[in-house]
């Protein structure tokens, strides 16, 4: 059975850090695209970060320099660190996984077969 669970997202204020966690089974995440997306109230979905089995990764403009998606093969999961956070970060986090070695070129929902139920992050200012 294949499941994604997240954990770590929290309220904290303007300019801290949080670490997402996904543990996955069922796939091994050293071999298949992984990818968090985020969905603030009255948004569409967005991918946010991508990482290929290659160690490719991909960042919305938005995140570059203040998110690094990475995982442990070990521990099979899937992380998020994010630092600096703004209050535009405020959004459900959700973990994906593409049974693809390299990930979709374009970030979209539909390529991505198995999700995590979505954890909260907000931050104030």
């Amino acid at each position: 059975q294949v499941q994604l669970v997240e954990s770590g997202g929290d309220s904290v204020q303007a300019g801290g850090s949080l670490r997402l966690s996904c543990a996955v089974s069922g796939y091994s995440v050293s071999d298949y695209c992984l990818a968090w997306f985020r969905q603030a109230p009255g948004t569409e979905r967005e991918g946010v970060a991508s990482l290929g089995t290659p160690g490719t990764t991909y960042y919305v403009g938005s995140v570059k320099g203040r998110f690094t998606i990475s995982r442990d093969n070990a521990k099979n999961t899937l992380y998020l660190q994010m630092n600096s956070l703004k209050p535009e970060d405020t959004a459900v986090y959700y973990c994906a996984l593409a049974r693809r070695y390299y990930c979709p070129t374009s970030q979209i929902a539909v390529d991505y077969h198995y999700w995590g139920q979505g954890t909260q992050v907000t931050v104030s200012s």
